[in-house]
């Protein structure tokens, strides 16, 4: 039957900025799916501690006032959400993100800056696994299709609907249909199992990094680098240049 029909797990983060290492979490969405149809939902709003900027307002909605008065610690949202995605993995379930580097990077960012266990010490010591990340797989599958690649334009390819984008449950939902129509069009794709799929999506996000660090360089950027690590990015402080 193919992974891309039987549990799946989408989940989405809106937040305080675009640079994951520095970004809070504002809204968090985790969402079980099977067949493309939404069986239950997580939802968490937090209340980040720091000003949420009016660009980052401009696209998800939410107020600083609304956060304050309604969100939950920060603290405490990312250790939920970690609790929860965890969990899914150690039974092997994929958890589908679109871009997955950025928001996995961005919850293991949170869970680090409140002193909270890793998502790798709470599995044990292993990585974080099966994740399914649409935008990797896509890119690869569908490499010379010209046009954007962000959630939106990705969903309106594929016949996906996507009713309220930047809502972090309506994110989630759209990803995890999206990996399932992304594996109905490329047979290829639906027939990988999810831990061989996990370990494609490394290679094809560092190749994809490696090829967009050298176009960067020949377009007079000679320090340019793009970071080709997936799904995890290490803190800042903990690369090797």
């Amino acid at each position: 039957m193919g992974w891309h029909r039987e549990l799946l797990i989408g989940f989405d983060l809106e937040t305080t900025g675009t640079d994951p290492s520095e970004a809070r979490i504002v809204t968090g969405a985790v969402i079980e799916v099977r067949g493309g149809r939404a069986l239950g939902r997580r939802e968490w709003l937090a209340d980040p501690g720091v000003e949420i900027p009016a660009d980052a307002v401009a696209v998800h909605g939410i107020s600083n006032e609304r956060a304050a008065a309604e969100g939950r610690p920060a603290d405490q949202v990312a250790d939920a959400i970690a609790e929860v995605l965890t969990g899914y993995w150690r039974t092997g379930v994929p958890v589908v993100a679109y871009n997955a580097a950025f928001d996995l990077s961005l919850l293991s960012a949170e869970l680090r800056r409140h002193g909270l266990p890793s998502l790798s010490e709470r599995l044990g010591g292993r990585e974080p696994a099966p994740v399914v990340d649409p935008y990797t797989i896509d890119r690869w599958a569908d490499r010379y299709r010209r046009g954007k690649r962000n959630l939106e334009a990705v969903c309106a390819e594929y016949g996906v609907p996507l009713d309220s984008a930047h809502d972090a449950s309506a994110d989630a939902l759209a990803a995890a249909r999206l990996a399932g129509a992304i594996a109905d069009r490329h047979p290829k794709i639906a027939a990988l199992g999810p831990a061989e799929l996990h370990r494609s999506q490394i290679e094809w996000y560092a190749a994809w990094a490696a090829d967009f660090q050298d176009f960067l360089r020949r377009k007079g950027d000679p320090q340019a680098v793009v970071d080709g690590t997936w799904p995890l990015r290490a803190p800042a402080d903990e690369r090797v240049v």
